[in-house]
């Protein structure tokens, strides 16, 4: 088989070094236009995950990445003045120029033929089984094919521009600072030792009041140089054809197509789909793409089903990654409306954005900042001295409308629908009760309707018979005023009189028309409810 791959970033060497290992007889051609050695960007970053997938796909590039990596457990967050430490945080980092170099090196022991500075058009490739377009975001490939691919960007709203340094960062660090012009934002972490990737970022309102959007490469270097001087700590920053841009989201209808002359076209890495840099994904998604795909093509013998397979496997995994990209890219494009919260309640929120972290998984990365926080939490807006222990979030008191609810557990009990005339009886105070006495901090109950009018059901409480502590009725003298619907812990949902006559969702209650009390509501100012009218 004749493979073409378009391009000789991360994933087109990968893709291509993998399809000969396990097929030596197949002729494979990379072609790029640049020269070797040129790139853009600086470190690349990986988790411990992602190398374990290298490993198992070619144990010999593995070994090489692992020998120049730096590998660092924390990412440190400077917010407020504050240095906030997370442990357990398992990153590796390689110069971008020393990864292609490993990639390029084994493509070459492995016999596939590298061109570089020769820039191919998607018809010079019809001779071609297999065109592999890993040729980027830009990708040339994919537009001759966009018809079929479908593919979209969406622009972000911030501004970004990616540096590197020789401050020798030994963590994942997020750098938060506000001046004059607006709120400033740095992502840094080291890769090889001596350098370190800095990237910073801000809205379009700040890069435009600090007149980013006029400056030179030289002018932009020297406001951050200034902003984050303390950073930085006398070192500067070095540009790599760096400027201010926004961050393209760009998803694929279709991986693979067919191109006119038979020619099988299929996508790699930031080709076929982008992620936010905040997650790091950009170089591990291509990487691994090139993995499945090669897996899949040595898998199945008719190279349609091949490619097949490969965009089903990982069209979902890169669409779940694109979702918490999505996720962080909004949370940094939005950082501004943060900047209220105490330092610990905000790296929590920043460690916890992608919902890739939660609570109980940051716990087991880093017991010692989650009780941190929890004891923040415990006291938050109290007098009272830290606790030794801090209890669980969930069983903090939580302020709400003026009251101080015990802790933050609701219930709300299943609705029986079995009061008489307006009045509740023992089956319908039954499950409050119970929930009552469970020792959630607020119990919500069905329905209460404000008037006799607004009732659902006959068997639904009246709010002027329901919050009435006379003749609670037998068996109910202890426990009756403690589930009255406007007593704490207690809270009501009213029903207004223009929503009478609707029977809400699993209702076993007789409708009230026919008591002469009912009759067609008139349209309602309210949004609609989970009920169906009668």
């Amino acid at each position: 088989m004749k493979i073409a791959t378009v391009g000789a970033g991360p994933g087109g060497l990968y893709s291509s070094l993998l399809i000969k290992k396990a097929d030596p007889a197949c002729e494979v051609t990379v072609f790029e236009k640049n020269p070797r050695g040129a790139t853009y960007g600086w470190g690349v970053v990986f988790s411990d995950t992602t190398l374990t997938s290298f490993r198992e796909a070619d144990y010999r590039t593995y070994a090489e990445i692992v020998d120049h990596f730096v590998m660092w457990d924390a990412i440190d967050v400077r917010f407020k003045g504050e240095l906030v430490r997370c442990g357990g945080q398992v990153f590796s980092g390689i110069s971008r120029v020393r990864l292609l170099d490993i990639l390029q090196s084994r493509c070459e022991e492995l016999d596939v033929d590298l061109r570089f500075e020769r820039e191919v058009a998607p018809g010079d490739l019809a001779d071609y089984d297999l065109v592999i377009a890993a040729d980027g975001i830009h990708s040339a490939t994919r537009a001759a094919h966009a018809h079929q691919f479908r593919p979209r960007i969406d622009e972000g709203r911030a501004r970004y521009i990616w540096y590197g340094t020789t401050c020798p960062f030994d963590s994942f660090t997020f750098v938060f600072r506000a001046n004059d012009h607006g709120l400033f934002q740095v992502h840094a972490y080291p890769f090889d030792g001596r350098l370190s990737t800095f990237i910073v970022e801000c809205d379009e309102q700040a890069w435009r009041a600090a007149e980013l959007d006029e400056a030179t490469e030289e002018e932009s270097i020297a406001y951050c140089e200034k902003l984050f001087a303390e950073e930085l700590r006398g070192h500067g920053l070095m540009s790599n054809q760096s400027r201010w841009i926004t961050f393209p989201t760009l998803t694929t209808r279709r991986w693979h197509v067919a191109a006119p002359s038979g020619t099988a076209v299929v996508l790699v890495g930031d080709a076929a789909h982008t992620a936010h840099f905040s997650i790091g994904s950009g170089t591990k998604l291509a990487m691994e793409d090139a993995a499945a795909l090669a897996h899949s093509v040595g898998e199945h013998d008719d190279l349609g089903s091949a490619l097949a397979d490969y965009e089903l496997v990982r069209k979902p995994v890169v669409e779940r990654f694109q979702e918490a990209a999505r996720q962080s890219q909004s949370y940094f494009e939005s950082t501004a409306r943060y900047l209220h919260l105490d330092p610990e309640q905000f790296v929590f929120h920043l460690l916890t954005r992608s919902g890739r972290i939660d609570y109980a998984s940051l716990k087991l990365r880093d017991p010692y900042l989650v009780e941190r926080v929890d004891r923040w939490f415990a006291v938050r807006g109290r007098a009272e001295a830290i606790p030794v222990a801090a209890p669980p979030p969930a069983f903090t008191p939580l302020e709400l409308g003026g009251d101080v609810v015990a802790n933050r557990i609701v219930l709300a009990p299943v609705s029986t629908y079995t009061g008489h005339d307006g009045q509740p009886n023992d089956a319908y105070l039954e499950p409050l009760v119970n929930a009552l006495e469970s020792g959630a901090g607020l119990v919500v109950t069905d329905e209460i309707a404000v008037s006799d009018h607004a009732r659902i059901t006959v068997g639904d409480a009246r709010a002027s018979i329901a919050t009435s502590t006379s003749t609670p009725g037998p068996g109910r003298s202890r426990r009756y005023p403690s589930v009255l619907p406007n007593s704490r812990p207690a809270s009501t949902t009213a029903v207004p009189e223009d929503r009478r006559c609707r029977v809400p969702w699993g209702s076993t209650g007789h409708l009230l028309r026919g008591h002469g009390r009912c009759s067609p509501p008139p349209p309602s100012p309210m949004p609609p409810t989970r009920s169906r009218t009668s």
